[in-house]
C-alpha cells in the first residue's frame, strides 16, 4: 500500500479475514501496529456514517492502532470527518486513514493480472487550499495536499509539484460534482511538448494564448459566491489518484 510517492508505503507482514460487520480484516504492519481494515461498497461511494461505525468496532475488544478505511469512491466529507473522529475516540490512539481502491480491482482476475506495477491501494490526503474573499468575489489558491507518509506515521504536506490537475465546483449541491473550473499544474505552460500539448492541438481550433495560460495557475481565477455556501475542490495527482473536499464559503456583504 503507497502513499504518493512510490518509495512510501505501509507493508503488512499479516492480514487475516475478519468476521466484523464493518470490520472486514485484521493484522499487523512491519512496524508492529495493530491494523484493522474496512472496506466499503462495490458500487457507490463510502460515506461518514459507515466510517464512525467502522471506528468504533476497530477499537473494541482488543489494541487497535491504525484503520484504513477502503473504498473505490468516498463522500466528499469523510477526510475531514476522518480527523474528527480521531478526536472523538478516546480508547487509546487510532490513526484513521482512508484508502482509495484502483478501479482495476474491479476486474477480473485474468485482466488485473495484466495491469502492471500500478498502485493498487493509495493513500491520499486532503488539498491545502487557502479560500480568499473580497470586493463580492472569491478566490481559491491551491498549497499542496496533506498526506499521509507511511515511512514515518505521520502526516507531511505536500507542494504543487504532487499535483496534476485540479478544479473547483463553484457552487456544490452536496451531491454531483460539477467542473466549473480547471486547471494544470504537471508540465507547466512553459513547456512546449508538456502533456497538455496533444490535447492543445487536438482542439483544432485558434487557442487564445491569454486564456490558454490562465489554465496553468495554483490560483484560481475570481468567482461570484455559491448559493448554496458551499463550493469543493478535487485535486488529481500524477498516479490518477484523486481528492475532494467541501468548503464553506462565508457571506459576503
Amino acid at each position: 500500500m503507497k502513499g504518493t510517492d512510490r518509495a512510501q508505503r505501509i507493508t503488512l507482514v499479516r492480514l487475516d479475514p475478519f468476521p466484523g460487520e464493518f470490520i472486514h480484516a485484521e493484522g499487523e504492519t512491519d512496524a508492529g501496529a495493530a491494523v484493522r481494515v474496512c472496506v466499503g461498497p462495490e458500487f457507490g461511494t463510502l460515506g461518514d456514517a459507515d466510517v464512525k461505525k467502522a471506528a468504533l468496532e476497530a477499537i473494541q475488544g482488543s489494541r487497535c492502532d491504525l484503520l484504513l478505511v477502503c473504498a473505490f469512491a468516498f463522500e466528499a466529507s469523510v477526510h475531514e470527518q476522518t480527523a474528527e473522529l480521531t478526536k472523538e475516540i478516546k480508547f487509546g490512539k487510532l490513526a484513521i486513514l482512508p484508502v482509495r481502491m484502483n478501479p482495476d480491482l474491479a476486474m477480473g482476475d485474468e485482466l488485473l493480472k495484466k495491469t502492471g506495477t500500478g498502485n493498487l491501494f493509495t493513500v491520499f490526503g486532503e488539498p491545502d487550499v487557502k479560500l480568499t474573499t473580497a470586493a463580492g468575489k472569491a478566490t481559491v489558491e491551491i498549497r499542496g495536499v496533506d498526506v499521509f507518509d507511511p515511512s514515518t506515521g505521520a502526516v507531511r504536506t505536500g507542494d504543487v509539484d504532487d499535483i496534476a490537475c485540479w478544479f473547483i465546483d463553484t457552487d456544490y449541491d452536496g451531491q454531483s460534482f460539477f467542473v466549473r473550473h480547471a486547471y494544470l499544474l504537471y508540465g507547466g505552460k512553459d513547456t512546449t511538448e508538456g502533456p497538455y500539448d496533444k490535447l492543445k492541438k487536438a482542439l483544432r481550433a485558434e487557442i487564445d494564448e491569454g486564456e490558454w495560460s490562465k489554465l496553468y495557475s495554483a490560483t484560481s481565477q475570481p468567482f461570484d459566491p455559491p448559493s448554496t455556501s458551499k463550493i469543493a475542490v478535487k485535486v488529481i495527482n500524477h498516479f490518477g489518484d484523486e481528492v475532494l473536499k467541501v468548503y464553506t464559503v462565508p457571506r459576503m456583504s
